[in-house]
């Protein structure tokens, strides 16, 4: 019996009927705030993920599906979705319409990673994007946009904390004052962070391993050698989230797992599904378009983990959308 891949799933019914009241949801909460979809490929050339996500992140040096096609050219299953959009805004020329641009996606993603619950090695995201505004109120719309629809699937008792990842220049600062904090310990830090040292020191920030989590909590917060400006943007952000209503919790650690992040940086963490289990992950890219050989285009956006999502979503909600009864016709002549 051919049996499927390790790392995807079946979905059968009747949970499939929770991924499309979930995908129905997305759809009319971020319709509502301007989002119009975007469709791009499953495979990619290996090159934009290389560029955009960082050559020395976990996701481009070990957890990518990469092949060569018949002519060679190496491609990549995408491993995530904001690049493949960056390139799309390039390509289709998308700046020449009015700005800001505000895109919308869903659709699986592939990485070989552990598995866990809630994690596949294809797993699907559902995710938005905003581009042509640098503003704190365009992050503010971002994240009032996450929650309107986390609250439209029942949702009371996520927590969303939040970071300023500084500007590139300020994490060149910031690098070498944590490895001067971290030198006497090197020796203590995991294999993998021993690696990082050099290849990619962020990184150890976003280490699992309990010793390494705990010299990096020693540390010093990158936002306390942030410039002005950013911390300005990025107070400015949780200021606003407040008179929203929308509470966020610091996270003076949190670096995400790509390269392309700068300044506000946010996760949203289930408790059912533990502290370290992120359902949820964006953050702002002001240089992103730029570095793929684009103009000057700021954006911010997320991704939402939809199997990590439908897996913990409120018992309200799935008894209104399984308990919904069927209506039979039967036609008698």
């Amino acid at each position: 019996m051919i049996q499927r891949a390790k790392g995807t799933r079946d979905i059968l019914p009747p949970e499939s009927r929770l991924w499309q009241v979930v995908e129905a949801t997305a759809a009319r909460i971020f319709g509502g705030f301007g989002y119009h979809e975007i469709r791009m490929p499953i495979m990619e050339p290996t090159e934009l993920f290389v560029r955009s996500v960082g050559e020395g992140t976990d996701i481009v040096s070990k957890e990518m599906y990469t092949f060569q096609d018949r002519k060679g050219r190496s491609l990549t299953l995408r491993p995530e979705g904001t690049a493949s959009v960056a390139r799309a805004f390039i390509e289709n020329g998308l700046g020449q319409r009015p700005q800001p641009l505000r895109l919308s996606y869903v659709g699986p993603m592939f990485r070989y990673e552990k598995m866990q619950r809630g994690r596949y090695r294809q797993f699907a995201q559902i995710g938005i994007e905003l581009l042509g505004a640098a503003t704190p109120q365009a992050d503010v719309e971002v994240l009032l946009a996450l929650h309107t629809f986390l609250e439209a699937l029942g949702f009371d008792d996520l927590v969303i904390t939040l970071n300023n990842l500084g500007d590139p220049e300020d994490r060149v600062r910031f690098i070498e004052g944590m490895k001067a904090e971290l030198a006497p310990y090197r020796d203590e830090l995991c294999r993998d962070c021993r690696r990082r040292w050099d290849e990619n020191p962020l990184r150890i920030l976003d280490c699992k391993v309990p010793r390494c989590q705990e010299l990096a909590a020693a540390t010093t917060p990158i936002g306390d050698v942030a410039s002005d400006e950013t911390r300005a943007h990025v107070d400015a952000v949780t200021s606003m989230l407040g008179e929203l209503g929308i509470a966020v919790r610091p996270a003076p650690r949190l670096v995400r797992g790509l390269d392309y992040y700068q300044r506000t940086v946010f996760e949203v963490i289930s408790p059912e599904l533990g502290e370290n289990t992120v359902i949820c992950g964006g953050g702002r890219y002001d240089r992103l378009v730029s570095d793929l050989g684009g103009p000057t285009v700021p954006g911010i956006g997320f991704a939402i983990g939809e199997d990590r999502l439908v897996d913990v979503l409120p018992a309200g909600f799935r008894e209104r959308v399984l308990g919904q009864p069927l209506t039979a016709v039967i036609p008698l002549g």
